[in-house]
């Protein structure tokens, strides 16, 4: 099927439950926060290299993690009990940004989808109060974490990086008992790897996750 073109003057979105094979719903349109959040409401995100056009995506499966289902190894949890990080939330949330960029360039020398204009866009949507951090410091160094954007009781993760060896799982970890703490139900963690599901993280079908969207615009949380 075709991709549908977003007009600028506008943030509607196609259903998402129509994208094509890839789970690609739209192209185009800008990273103006209005446009962001609709997109997050409505189960789609932006996903796209410097080169391409903007591309929204709400991919089948999607991968979520429910927070009661997190998996901690044994090394791990001796890792978090000897409280070696020292972790915060929402104090360096564009250099949170700037590392998990420098991250994905090291390991995809074709580029990564962390553009100074996503990285512009997310910490717009971190100073209205939707995108967050969560970090991990090491004798007073940034040395892991991630950021992700809040919807009603879901907390949308968007990238994480590790100087470390520990440190963003350490910082995930903590995120995950910060959400509980405040009544949220899961995390989308999008498009499935390994090493989210060996944390726990599963897959379910587009149209479940949709309806769990929707669920949660009624159940909104504050992270």
């Amino acid at each position: 099927m075709n991709i549908y073109p977003l007009d600028k003057n506008s943030y509607i979105f196609p259903d998402p439950n129509y994208a094509n094979d890839k789970g690609i719903v739209a192209y185009g349109g800008d990273l103006n926060p209005n446009r962001i959040m609709t997109a997050y409401l409505n189960g789609i995100f932006p996903w796209y290299n410097e080169s391409d056009p903007i591309l929204w995506w709400s991919p089948n499966p999607r991968c979520i993690l429910q927070l009661d289902e997190l998996k901690i190894s044994k090394s791990l949890k001796k890792t978090i009990n000897k409280n070696i990080f020292e972790i915060k939330f929402d104090t360096n949330f564009r250099n949170i940004m700037i590392e998990c960029k420098k991250i994905r360039e090291g390991i995809d020398k074709k580029g990564t989808w962390i553009s100074n204009e996503i990285i512009d866009a997310y910490t717009k949507l971190h100073e209205i109060g939707f995108a967050h951090s969560f970090e991990a410091y090491y004798e007073g160094e940034l040395v892991g974490g991630g950021y992700g954007v809040n919807i009603g009781n879901i907390f949308c993760g968007e990238s994480m990086f590790a100087k470390k060896t520990d440190a963003s799982k350490v910082a995930f970890f903590h995120l995950v008992q910060r959400l509980k703490e405040n009544d949220f139900k899961m995390i989308d963690c999008q498009i499935p790897s390994n090493h989210l599901q060996s944390l726990g993280a599963k897959t379910i079908a587009r149209k479940e996750f949709l309806n769990l969207v929707k669920e949660s615009s009624h159940n909104c949380k504050t992270f």
